[in-house]
């Protein structure tokens, strides 16, 4: 009988909103349409070296809590003006969470925190969240985790990430393809550089996929290609932002034919996971760049409005505010201290 042989693990199943219905409740407005479109050709500028500036990715290692996030990017937004000459700040806005075993996989996935997976609210979340940040004027990047989401949000993101983990994934090339955004591809756990190169070499060339229409059809797309791809390094075993690495990952790049187009992740692997290290690798960077180094093009940073961070325990009312529930982040007053020393730098 047929259901013995189909979705015999599967224990429930709802219909979720279709993307069309999610914008007509959240219809993208003016303001925010003019920030993205804005900002997305100054950082196609950038990967194309038009634009002498270096972009940073900054802010919370996830975002849980969107009042906290919102009193983040309002930060953020004051301070990319006092350093706009010289860097473009994107707010980091991940809604999604890779994880290597199991854990909270993000405010898209449960934002309740408490396993309940209203994935449906997640994406109105999400979604307004966006609105606000780019209604204030301050460009966003997430990773772009699950091929369904960009549907939801992605005329709302300047810049995406593909993980360590899914660069490999011919499911996030092939997603990469399509993006309408300059797309950052990371380099393994391992620290492996030749899969963010191969996914580059896919990325750039036209693929057919299956995902979903706006109307929530399954759908095959065809694609263009992206031709904002970029690696960033971010670190695996050992660091790698260090001007030897630099330069080989530049090398790589130029036999294989890609633009040298590199961004340097200062967490994760080239702190070895000691969020502390942070402005040490940032102030590194920005020194390669002073030296004449061309190919860095950007960086990415972990903070929050408070240090640290710390597990999810009880319930979300009890969470500490502005505190990180993932990876720990620096403090917004070390950031905007490091960012500023930067700017003086460059």
């Amino acid at each position: 009988m047929h259901h013995q042989l189909s979705n015999t693990n599967i224990k429930h199943s709802h219909v979720l909103l279709t993307p069309s219905e999610v914008k007509s409740r959240l219809p993208l407005t003016k303001s925010a349409e003019q920030t993205v479109l804005k900002y997305r050709e100054e950082i196609q500028n950038i990967l194309d070296f038009q634009d002498r500036r270096k972009f940073i990715v900054v802010g919370p290692c996830s975002i849980h809590d969107p009042k906290a996030a919102l009193e983040y990017s309002q930060k953020l937004k004051a301070l990319s003006e006092r350093v706009q000459d010289k860097l473009l700040l994107i707010m980091r806005v991940y809604f999604e969470k890779p994880r290597t075993t199991v854990g909270w996989k993000g405010l898209i996935n449960d934002p309740d925190m408490d396993d309940s997976f209203h994935v449906e609210n997640g994406i109105l979340i999400a979604r307004q969240l966006l609105l606000e940040i780019t209604e204030l004027g301050l460009p966003t990047g997430t990773e772009a985790l699950d091929p369904i989401i960009p549907q939801y949000i992605s005329e709302l993101i300047t810049w995406s990430a593909i993980g360590a983990r899914t660069t490999e994934s011919q499911t996030h090339r092939e997603m990469s393809s399509g993006l309408s955004m300059p797309v950052g591809f990371k380099n393994g756990t391992d620290g492996n550089i030749q899969v963010a190169l191969n996914a580059l070499q896919s990325a750039k060339n036209p693929h057919h996929f299956l995902g979903i229409n706006h109307k929530g059809q399954v759908s095959v797309f065809q694609t263009r290609g992206n031709a904002y791809g970029h690696v960033i390094l971010r670190g695996g075993n050992q660091p790698n932002f260090d001007p030897v690495n630099v330069q080989q990952v530049e090398d790589k790049l130029k036999e294989a034919n890609l633009p040298p187009r590199i961004v340097i992740d200062c967490s994760h692997g080239n702190t070895n996971k000691n969020y502390k290290l942070q402005a040490a690798v940032l102030e590194n960077v920005i020194q390669q760049i002073v030296d004449g180094n061309t190919s860095i093009v950007g960086m990415m940073l972990e903070s929050n409005l408070y240090e640290g961070n710390q597990p999810m325990t009880g319930t979300k009312e009890e969470l500490q505010y502005g505190v990180s529930v993932t990876d720990k982040c620096i403090s917004w007053e070390e950031t905007e201290k490091i960012i500023l020393a930067a700017y003086e730098k460059l």
